[in-house]
């Protein structure tokens, strides 16, 4: 089955999130000590994914294009609204606000070499063990995530399900159509750029940068468009 791997990802996103609910009572200044351990781990997951990169040309043309297009769109703002939606809805409960949850739990689950990878392996392969191995490390997080900016992390896996389902269902067309060698440039430049967004999102977990990293989001399409132009033309 193409999409178990995406699947279980979100299962387990879900029991991290119910787990977490048991341990919002512990006292605030753990809560925010565990929340920097985490923006800290996020900021050196960045740096190493942001150290993959063939050719950092891509990686900075992918994000300036990327940040352009991003504000034009509005992501961070969708994203919000569709936070702020979910929470006139579902309430918050005192617990947190749910259009912080979701979107920071969004874009920490979402914008990651793992996720594209696994999905690739789940598409090409029928190969589950990555997402997998992401959805226990995703499942832990829920559990901190949780407990710290509240139940809103749940709705995350919506995303998360799709994003990876999508890749997994074009990975098993796209070896018929890309060469290997492309391929394994473009989940490079992917990677870097990825990787400098999920720095950006461990930045703003500490408090340090307010980035509006979903409108960045658009760098990782980018990224694979110019790796592609590379190619086509020989312009290395």
């Amino acid at each position: 089955m193409v999409l178990l791997g995406a699947l279980v990802n979100g299962v387990a996103i879900i029991i991290g999130t119910m787990l977490g609910k048991l341990l919002e009572r512990i006292p605030e200044s753990m809560k925010n000590t565990v929340m920097n351990g985490i923006g800290l781990a996020i900021v050196v997951l960045g740096v190493q994914m942001g150290l993959k990169s063939g050719d950092f040309l891509i990686v900075i043309l992918s994000l300036v294009i990327g940040a352009v297009a991003g504000e034009w769109i509005n992501i961070e703002d969708k994203f919000t609204r569709a936070g702020n939606w979910l929470e006139r809805r579902v309430g918050s409960g005192g617990q947190g606000s749910i259009s912080l949850g979701f979107v920071t739990a969004s874009l920490v689950y979402v914008v990651g070499a793992m996720a594209i990878l696994g999905a690739l392996d789940s598409g090409i392969k029928g190969d589950h063990q990555i997402l997998y191995t992401k959805a226990i490390m995703d499942g832990f997080i829920s559990v901190i995530l949780t407990s710290t900016l509240g139940v809103g992390v749940l709705f995350s896996a919506i995303p998360v399900v799709l994003y990876e389902g999508i890749i997994a269902l074009l990975a098993t067309q796209i070896t018929r159509f890309v060469p290997d060698a492309l391929l394994n440039d473009c989940i490079a430049e992917m990677t870097a750029a990825g990787g400098i967004m999920i720095m950006a999102i461990g930045l703003n977990l500490l408090g340090v940068t307010k980035i509006k990293v979903a409108n960045l989001l658009p760098g990782i399409l980018v990224a694979v468009l110019l790796v592609v132009l590379v190619h086509e033309f020989q312009l290395n």
